[in-house]
């Protein structure tokens, strides 16, 4: 694994002229001039911008992230032995909605490589038939990088590689983190959305009374109006810096909760984190003091 990490931060310099040969006209290629553009230019840009809010993704943060800001925690990371069952894998997937999960031998610590639903579905197909199963034979390598490396530097080498998911490798060789090229590209063009997220539309639903499974994006006046409950009425919580729901979880818990976290409202409600990574909180459950007793 050693070897691993420490090839994984020498590629990606030699990696970054093929790429741009390659994609010079594309997206890939913007990025690719972007991560070569010099620190005096985008600080130039950063300075004459006309938008005197800061931008929370840009061509900028390919230079200035690094990658332990945009990695998912090792204890939020699902993985898998690579002693699962066939059907136990495929529950997995079903269960987490993920595509791509990591195996390890052991602990988390050893990893082997990844497992890709796409080749479970091609060789075992969805009715059993393909023979013996042998998830050793379908890994995918893994990328190994350090927390210090710029996401820019990471989304190049990933893209040569054509490597979709990254482990972050501390000092002493152990797994720190996980990131994959999506999230190295939502901190350029903002967050995407696919199938397996929330419907836009539906910010929320009642799960039962006083229980509530809501977007962290909802506005809070809505979500106050739709609960007949103004959380927003106690001395801790300023309304005019709060917009959204999430908003309010992470102006009363002081930062960004993880994935399991509940926070607690000063008049007793209390906020499950149902879905978050380190940058924002994407699901929540609320739940109100009767709910609680109930």
């Amino acid at each position: 694994m050693g070897d691993s990490s420490d090839g994984s931060s020498n590629a990606a310099p030699s990696a970054q002229p093929k790429a741009t040969a390659k994609s010079s006209n594309g997206f890939f290629g913007r990025i690719v001039k972007a991560i070569s553009t010099s620190e005096e230019e985008v600080n130039e840009q950063a300075q004459t911008s006309h938008n005197p809010r800061p931008q929370t993704h840009g061509m900028i943060n390919l230079r200035r992230m690094r990658v332990e800001d945009v990695a998912i925690p090792k204890a939020d990371i699902i993985a898998v032995p690579s002693s699962i069952t066939k059907s136990e894998l495929v529950d997995v997937f079903r269960e987490t909605g993920l595509t791509r999960l990591p195996v390890f031998e052991g602990t988390l610590d050893t990893p082997l490589g990844f497992a890709h639903l796409k080749d479970i579905a091609l060789k075992y197909g969805f009715n059993g038939s393909g023979g013996e199963f042998s998830l050793s034979e379908m890994l995918r390598p893994l990328v190994f990088v350090p927390p210090s490396m710029t996401i820019g530097v990471l989304l190049t080498k990933m893209q040569t590689e054509r490597r979709h998911m990254a482990l972050v490798i501390d000092e002493y060789g152990g797994v720190d983190g996980l990131v994959t090229i999506e999230d190295l590209i939502e901190q350029v063009i903002g967050e995407i959305e696919d199938e397996h997220d929330a419907e836009e539309d539906q910010l929320w639903v009642m799960e039962a009374p006083g229980c509530y499974l809501a977007q962290a994006k909802m506005p809070l006046d809505e979500f106050e109006a739709e609960a007949g409950r103004k959380l927003t009425a106690h001395n801790d919580v300023d309304a005019e810096d709060v917009e959204t729901l999430g908003g309010l979880v992470f102006t009363i818990s002081g930062h960004v909760p993880a994935r399991g976290e509940v926070v607690a409202h000063p008049d007793g409600t209390e906020f499950e984190i149902v879905d978050a990574d380190p940058r924002r909180i994407k699901r929540l459950r609320v739940r109100f003091a009767e709910a609680q007793d109930g």
